[in-house]
């Protein structure tokens, strides 16, 4: 546990207590629905593995990728998950930040007020995020006995039964349907990560550079984490402004890391993008209401929530997010139209071969950078 000045930087428990004492109760099911939906949500995910490795052709038949668990987890199995991700994720940003405790009035003050305050507030974000989330493969999860993983430090696909029940409720489609619809999505995920062996290696170092090159002094975190919690609690003080509509990712950058986190946007853009266009082009043949959930997901998409839910979702860049899966499918529905999917797929041939920002807007450059120097 990073500390500062004898104190805990993060309580990490008291962040999992947090969110779990906060976050909203999940669509009310009975046990019997409960195992049932589980049941199938997992019988979902094992059928998506043969529907998107047939329609991708990214792992060929003779090779056995890595096994990773799929987990279908309630709200607080994910807060546990993501915490864990995040504990392992946050290592050298916080050992950074210890190294500067006696570098200005930050570091004094966070040695002060302590890891419970930043666990509190931390714990209140994750539980707005709790309720939201279909699923996810996490890329870089520590195993623990209740939450396993793959080998070599990572890997395994969450599924937050309560949160897909709750939206395939709201937007009124085939219960089934979109079940295996978000196991399609999430698959893609799983199988880009197994089936590109270096792709993890590679994401973890931009990370790792990302967070390596902070210079935002410790006090700024705690002042960052609060404005969140208090957008949150509905508790921003009256007539304070919040501060240009920045995020908390565009709030920490230096110029080295607005060239990594352009990496690194590209690169998310291509996985959300390629996830949303396998699962439509997988979807006609295996969910016969794809056209319909499609349609009002994207709809809820762009309508969002409340207020509140917007300012949050901005603050904490997860309006980019949304662009990601629209600018990312963009990219891959030009490329495969031009050059069909096995042409797309030398995507995966190195970081190399990945798309840069300006050509996940550009699809042709990238055709023109990686094909017709790889053909001539």
């Amino acid at each position: 546990m990073t500390s500062i000045g004898g104190a805990e930087m993060v309580d990490w428990n008291l962040a999992v207590a947090t969110a779990t004492r906060l976050v909203r109760p999940g669509p009310e099911v009975s046990k019997d629905e409960a195992r049932a939906i589980v049941a199938e949500l997992r019988r979902h995910a094992k059928a998506s593995e043969e529907h998107v490795r047939g329609f991708t052709r990214m792992i060929p038949e003779s090779h056995q990728p890595e096994d990773t668990p799929v987990l279908v987890v309630d709200r607080a199995g994910w807060i546990k998950a993501n915490v864990a991700g995040f504990r392992e994720l946050l290592k050298p940003l916080l050992e950074k930040m210890q190294d500067r405790r006696s570098s200005g009035p930050g570091g004094a003050m966070l040695g002060a007020v302590g890891g419970k305050v930043t666990g509190v507030e931390l714990g209140m974000l994750l539980s707005f995020l709790a309720s939201r989330v279909l699923g996810q493969y996490e890329t870089f999860a520590p195993a623990s006995r209740e939450l396993p993983a793959g080998s070599n430090g990572g890997g395994r696909l969450l599924l937050v039964a309560p949160n897909i029940v709750h939206v395939e409720r709201e937007l009124e489609v085939d219960p089934h349907d979109f079940r295996l619809w978000v196991c399609l999505h999430e698959e893609t995920h799983r199988t880009q990560f197994t089936g590109v062996p270096w792709l993890r290696d590679h994401l973890q170092a931009e990370i790792q550079a990302f967070l390596g090159e902070t210079e935002m002094d410790p006090m700024t975190v705690l002042e960052r984490l609060r404005e969140a919690a208090q957008s949150l609690a509905g508790a921003r003080p009256e007539g304070e402004r919040d501060d240009s509509g920045r995020s908390i990712v565009e709030l920490v950058q230096t110029p080295a890391q607005r060239e990594i986190l352009g990496r690194l946007t590209a690169v998310m853009s291509l996985l959300e993008g390629h996830a949303d266009y396998v699962m439509d082009g997988v979807g006609p043949a295996v969910v016969p209401s794809v056209a319909e959930i499609r349609e009002k997901f994207q709809q809820r998409r762009a309508r969002g929530a409340s207020r509140l839910d917007q300012a949050l979702r901005k603050l904490l860049g997860l309006d980019a997010k949304l662009r990601q899966y629209r600018d990312g499918e963009r990219f891959v529905r030009a490329v495969v139209d031009e050059v069909g999917m096995d042409g797309f797929n030398r995507v995966w041939t190195s970081p190399n071969t990945l798309p840069t920002k300006a050509e996940i807007a550009k699809p042709a450059d990238w055709v023109a950078r990686v094909h017709r120097k790889a053909d001539s």
